[in-house]
């Protein structure tokens, strides 16, 4: 039997795709910007803490809505992977309970009412295995138009409360509002209840005061803890709380007596704040 020896050219031209691809994985690395940049963005709502992850495109002088982002067709509601949201307890996203938990933020453009998307499927690129059967809550939003364009799209939190906040998707000229709500009132109530009763001779005395009253829970623990902040420090907002505590008890004549005490320690801090509210509250009193 004779072997062919393998010709010369062919082994060149094998010595050059070998050359050819040590030297592509020798090129140097360049970072380029990303066209939709990635974002992460925490927030405390009251105990709950809220997570977004996602992209956000520009303009880019082309037509969002309805235009590279058409109606009637479920959006990724950003770029590249689908926007993720993570809640660390159960929420209502405008009215709808969402369990603790990671989740894909979808929607549905149209051009007088939006449908949100609480979907399970957070790990999806884009929309493309979007299933419907994953979904944990569809509901509606009313869009509304931005008095000025915004070039990049954004997520954002505002009108933050201990007990809510708005969720802003803005693009081009469009805003849509989720409302998030949190309960933490009962959880925190129990666990104020609980130190409170215990031996610790250290206690929340200002703070727990200071949340039975602004959520009309029983006022005569309020006011014995905000007394026992007193008699701890003697501090002019802490007699100011205890004013407010006696006005919601209806005892007019403490309240007016500590309003008035502690607009006297309000002068001596140098606190305009506090001398201007309570100017207001011997005003209401008298």
């Amino acid at each position: 039997m004779k072997f062919r020896p393998v010709p010369l050219l062919l082994s060149m031209s094998a010595g050059l795709i070998f050359a050819s691809s040590a030297s592509a994985a020798d090129a140097p690395k360049i970072d380029f910007p990303a066209a939709s940049p990635s974002c992460t963005l925490k927030q405390r709502v009251g105990l709950t803490d809220v997570e977004v992850t996602y992209s956000r495109p520009g303009v880019k002088d082309r037509q969002i809505f309805g235009g590279i982002v058409p109606y009637g067709r479920v959006w990724r509601t950003g770029a590249n992977g689908a926007t993720k949201i993570s809640f660390s307890t159960d929420v209502k996203l405008n009215g709808n309970k969402i369990p603790a938990g990671t989740y894909a933020l979808m929607t549905v453009p149209a051009k007088d009412d939006w449908t949100i998307i609480v979907n399970k499927g957070s790990e999806q690129w884009g929309s493309y295995k979007y299933d419907e059967k994953d979904d944990v809550v569809r509901f509606s939003v009313k869009p509304a138009a931005l008095t000025k364009p915004l070039e990049t799209f954004t997520i954002e939190f505002n009108e933050i409360r201990d007990e809510s906040s708005n969720i802003n998707l803005a693009w081009e000229k469009t805003q849509v509002p989720i409302r998030l709500e949190v309960d933490y009132v009962d959880k925190l109530t129990s666990e104020i209840e609980k130190v409170m009763d215990s031996d610790d001779q250290k206690k929340p005395y200002m703070q727990a005061a200071s949340f039975y009253y602004n959520h009309d829970k029983d006022m005569k623990k309020a006011s014995k803890w905000i007394d026992a902040a007193i008699a701890e420090r003697e501090a002019h907002y802490m007699v100011y709380l205890k004013a407010e505590i006696l006005e919601k008890l209806g005892d007019k004549s403490g309240a007016l007596a500590a309003a008035k005490r502690s607009s006297e320690l309000s002068e001596k801090a140098n606190d305009a704040g506090y001398v201007k509210l309570n100017e207001l509250l011997i005003k209401r009193l008298q």
